[in-house]
């Protein structure tokens, strides 16, 4: 049981409220997928088995529940909230860490070496995978709506960004890689994106769909799968068992909090809204105009 200092927003939530995005089976249908916090209570043993204790500060990845003053977590999906973050940083932390290392470094195989394009790259996602690419040695291209996004993009280490709306993405990224291609594509649109990401993915590259904002039917030229020996791939997160996601908070724990105690991922935090304001909060992330996370504030409510 973790008494909750502060919730992470995430698109899901918006889905969730449109009644488009359920929680799934023996989940809390209060929306929210991440917290900070303190540890109050709970199994002993489980505890113990995840290192935790009475008193400690954490971040949990939940599949709901999030969006209260008291949240249960499973053991095994709680980590040490990093030192030197604040309540409101620590909980921009699971869900975007948890989601990036599951696609990007165990489904896409991110090497050091590689290049990897991100379609999004100001979102809550994005930023959070650009900070982990240039962390293992990666090359790191972005797509974002705006220049000031594009620009933010840069500011956060990625190497090349491509504003969509003025530029052919598939065109830049060629240009950019010397019509090589990328080895990884991290796509949150896919409708009418995927048959252009088929086309700029180098030679046994990795397409790893995480959502589908621009649509569900996607075509593909089939051909070029086949000779350049494509991978395309997808995944949610939110209805995995707790034993997947325990296993994931390991690997995220071994890999990625070494790199946040170097300073190498910072938090991204956009705007904090008391939880009273959670409708803003929505309003907020459905407009589309922040960079990086958005997040609420458990104080006085």
């Amino acid at each position: 049981m973790i008494r909750v200092s502060a919730s992470g927003v995430n698109r899901p939530d918006v889905l969730q409220r449109k009644g488009a995005y359920p929680a799934p089976a023996g989940a809390s249908d209060l929306p929210g997928l991440e917290v900070s916090g303190v540890v109050e209570g709970g199994d002993a043993a489980a505890m113990a088995d995840a290192g935790l204790h009475i008193g400690q500060r954490v971040v949990a990845l939940v599949s709901g529940g999030g969006y209260a003053q008291y949240c249960a977590a499973p053991a095994g999906q709680c980590l040490p909230a990093p030192e030197g973050w604040s309540d409101a940083e620590a909980a921009s932390l699971p869900e975007t860490v948890f989601t990036v290392w599951s696609n990007v470094f165990e489904r896409g195989r991110l090497q050091a070496g590689e290049t990897l394009l991100i379609q999004g790259g100001s979102s809550g996602i994005g930023v959070t995978a650009i900070q982990l690419a240039k962390a293992a040695g990666a090359t790191v291209i972005v797509t974002a709506g705006s220049d000031a996004k594009c620009a933010a993009c840069l500011a956060l280490g990625a190497d090349h960004a491509i504003n969509y709306r003025s530029q052919d993405f598939a065109a830049e990224v060629l240009r950019l890689t010397d019509n090589r291609g990328v080895d990884v594509v991290l796509d949150m649109v896919a409708g009418d994106y995927v048959e252009k990401e088929v086309g700029v993915l180098a030679e046994d590259g990795r397409l790893v769909i995480i959502a589908v904002q621009g649509g569900v039917q996607s075509a593909i030229n089939a051909g070029l799968v086949l000779r350049k020996r494509l991978t395309i791939t997808g995944s949610t997160l939110r209805a995995r068992s707790v034993a997947f996601k325990s296993a994931l908070a390991k690997a995220c724990q071994a890999a990625v909090w070494p790199w946040i105690a170097q300073g190498k991922v910072k938090p991204v935090l956009y705007r904090t809204f008391a939880a009273g304001d959670a409708a803003q909060a929505h309003a907020l992330m459905e407009s589309n105009a922040h960079i990086g996370k958005i997040v609420l504030t458990w104080g006085d409510v």
